[in-house]
């Protein structure tokens, strides 16, 4: 049995070298904040692993003391205690065993990002964004459906309100009378997505025609815009660093600085 158990012990450790050097072999590829932050987590459980498996059991460290044999039957009742020491001892390591492995495997269970994780991750460090209000951030998808209402689509605030937190995010939007312009402002509002404090209505921005809207995003210079209008999106390729296209279908012929999705949550994992 403790032959056995040692030749366990000897392929966890091989198990543990060979995890250890994939994880640090594709840390070191991509090496930044958090892989730093994770390959000190690894070495963090290396030494706890090393720790754990090397501390004696309490049944290793107290040692029964031995009695000198009394009547003739002892020598029955010694063969039997000491079979079942030898049992004992096998399931004792084979628990620890057990225990041990348990614990590296919830420790490198693998953590899921968080929301702003993945944000930062997607927009590339991105620090400015600009993008269009209508089809994306509000379910009205033309002018005049604002002039009748605005309502805001709850599923993209939680995404909003994390791009505001690393990001400086413009909104804007071609409207038809100042009425639409309020109604937005008050959706938005209602929303809660000037609550942050990232966003502020005059990050907002209105025009009257779909060439003030491009006007807006070239003056503005951000790192990602965000759109609809495929042809928006083809004049702003060449100044604009990175684009999303929000689109039902995948259109054909984008340029490679465009990335395209059905919708804004989508692309941030939410949905």
């Amino acid at each position: 049995m403790a032959d056995y158990s040692k030749e366990d012990f000897l392929q966890l450790i091989k198990r543990l070298g060979t995890f250890f050097t994939i994880k640090t072999s594709n840390l070191f590829r991509n090496l930044d904040s958090r892989s730093v932050g994770a390959i000190a987590g690894l070495a963090f459980a290396v030494v706890f692993t090393w720790r754990l498996l090397r501390t004696p059991s309490g049944s290793e460290r107290r040692q029964p003391k031995r009695q000198a044999p009394t009547t003739g039957s002892s020598g029955s009742s010694n063969h039997a205690n000491a079979t079942l020491n030898v049992t004992s001892s096998g399931i004792s390591n084979s628990s620890e065993y057990s225990r041990t492995q348990n614990v590296i495997d919830e420790f490198f269970q693998p953590v899921k990002p968080t929301l702003g994780q993945i944000v930062r991750q997607k927009l590339s460090e991105g620090r400015k964004v600009t993008c269009r209000l209508l089809g994306i951030i509000l379910v009205e998808s033309s002018p005049e459906e604002l002039q009748k209402q605005a309502t805001v689509r709850s599923s993209v605030v939680e995404v909003l309100l994390e791009i505001t937190k690393f990001c400086d995010l413009y909104l804007m939007e071609r409207v038809l009378d100042d009425e639409s312009e309020k109604k937005v402002l008050i959706a938005l509002e209602d929303a809660g997505v000037f609550t942050s404090g990232g966003l502020v209505k005059d990050k907002v921005l209105f025009c009257s025609t779909e060439i003030g809207r491009t006007s807006f995003v070239r003056q503005l210079e951000p790192d990602w815009h965000v759109d609809t209008n495929p042809e928006i999106v083809t004049q702003l390729a060449r100044f604009i660093k990175y684009q999303l296209q929000i689109s039902p279908i995948k259109p054909e012929g984008t340029a490679a600085n465009v990335y395209t999705c059905r919708s804004l949550e989508q692309f941030f994992g939410c949905i």
